[in-house]
């Protein structure tokens, strides 16, 4: 996955969200790996819901491993006429449940989603990632507390904890520490986990729950990419040639060179 959005980063002229997606690439990948979704077409089954739109390389790649999107259809990322932006354009029979790019909004759909499959007596889950910086957003809390109102306990909120946004340090920006204390005051039962951990994150998706469920998971923005890790450029920046084959590289290494 993570070879292959590098490739995707490489074939545009004007950037890619590689910070938010490289930090969310093992959430993905492990959601994905849990979720029942026996088909697109199955009223039944649970939905993944990427409110942080930009962490499109995340979702795409995830989507290409679960073989609903093919490598035919990366190909296409971010050129004229594709259908695979930088920000995600719902397509249902390719997996995306949601159009991304207004940060607040993901969770809010979210919302809706799962009330309306509870009215219809579905036994299934609603997952919806959002990063931390998102949570700036009063849109986000609004729906935070109607997941809690509604006691929609087929609700999964997962935070990508890169602690990093566009602007710089979300510390620096707008504080939200303590966050574990903020959600489970909500009502929720919380927990954090190594967000990069593949063990750690099925093992906390797998735990039986109680109604709302939130997950913190504390990743790294740009994550295993030396020049990118911890850097506001990553949010969006243009990889050169020289800068692609050193990330390449990295992300090999880290792998054992495989």
């Amino acid at each position: 996955m993570k070879l292959k959005a590098l490739d995707m980063a490489l074939s545009t002229s004007f950037g890619a969200h590689i910070g938010g997606g490289f930090s969310a690439m093992e959430i993905m990948r492990c959601l994905y790996e849990v979720a029942n979704i026996p088909s697109m077409t199955d009223e039944g089954r649970d939905r993944i819901i990427m409110s942080k739109g930009h962490g499109v390389l995340a979702l795409y790649t995830a989507l290409w491993k679960k073989g609903l999107i093919t490598e035919e259809d990366l190909s296409t990322f971010e050129t004229d006429g594709t259908k695979f932006h930088g920000h995600a354009h719902r397509n249902i029979e390719k997996g995306i449940e949601f159009s991304g790019g207004s940060l607040g909004l993901g969770i809010s759909y979210a919302v809706g989603v799962a009330k309306a499959c509870k009215m219809k007596g579905l036994n299934n889950t609603i997952y919806v990632l959002l990063g931390d910086g998102e949570m700036d957003e009063g849109i986000v809390w609004e729906a935070v507390m109607s997941v809690a109102h509604f006691d929609l306990d087929n609700v999964v909120l997962i935070i990508d904890r890169n602690k990093f946004q566009l602007d710089g340090p979300t510390q620096e920006i707008m504080d939200i520490h303590p966050l574990e204390d903020k959600l489970k005051d909500f009502g929720y039962e919380t927990d954090t986990v190594d967000g990069h951990s593949i063990e750690n994150l099925l093992s906390v998706f797998s735990k039986e729950f109680k109604g709302p469920r939130a997950i913190i998971a504390d990743t790294i923005k740009g994550n295993g990419i030396s020049f990118l890790i911890n850097n506001k450029i990553s949010h969006q920046c243009v990889l050169s040639k020289k800068k692609y084959e050193q990330a390449i590289n990295e992300i090999k290494e880290a792998y054992d060179g495989e």
